[in-house]
């Protein structure tokens, strides 16, 4: 436990030295969501009803930036093979990096959705509902994304190719997260939004593992 904490500490430090990523991320969130009263116009009534899935695609765009960094970087300076070495499994490394990469690149979206729902011209009751799709949710897109950085992480320019991969895995996330905002049945679809990301979160470090042991042997 003692080995797991001190993973996640240093991979919060080594995050947050580049305090600007997540900067760039949030922003990159917001702007993504601005832009959209200029491309469909200003009518409120209809801006309020693509709000909730205009949320979602900002938030699954904006969680691709960081990928490239989640485990490359340790990859190429061999870090990652002198962690394996160390007295914590390689699926707990992975789960730390997961729930890093949660707290820096989901996390500070949520705290900004709100900046994005006074854009869209959301209700108060629409955006609470999209706040708490985005806090149930974003744990199964940034389990998708952890995958997608674990299998290209030999790959040169591998950071284009993890999209690629990712897009079809999360697009029931984006269907459950913007059902449970505007669905008629929308606490069923939380529900499901809920079941996706506890699935996610239990089989996606298990693939990253696999991924990351064929990438390394």
């Amino acid at each position: 436990m003692k080995a797991f904490r001190a993973m996640l500490v240093r991979e919060l430090r080594l995050t947050l030295r580049g305090g600007g990523d997540v900067l760039t991320l949030v922003l990159f969130f917001v702007i993504v969501g601005a832009i959209v009263p200029f491309a469909v116009g200003p009518d409120k009534e209809l801006l309020s009803s693509i709000a909730p899935g205009m949320v979602w695609v900002a938030a699954f765009l904006a969680m691709l930036l960081g990928l490239d960094k989640l485990f490359r970087p340790d990859h190429e300076d061999g870090s990652l093979i002198l962690l394996r070495q160390a007295d914590l499994s390689l699926g707990a490394i992975v789960v730390a990096k997961l729930i890093v990469h949660w707290l820096v690149s989901a996390l500070p979206l949520v705290v900004a959705s709100p900046i994005l729902g006074m854009f869209l011209a959301m209700d108060m009751e629409t955006f609470w509902r999209t706040f708490l799709s985005l806090l149930v949710g974003t744990p199964a897109l940034a389990a998708f994304g952890m995958v997608g950085a674990a299998v290209t992480v030999a790959i040169r320019r591998g950071g284009l190719i993890a999209p690629i991969i990712i897009a079809p895995l999360s697009i029931p996330v984006l269907i459950f997260g913007t059902g449970s905002v505007t669905a008629t049945q929308s606490n069923a679809a939380m529900l499901f939004l809920a079941a996706l990301s506890l699935m996610a979160l239990v089989l996606a470090p298990v693939a990253a593992v696999f991924a990351i042991s064929s990438a390394e042997d």
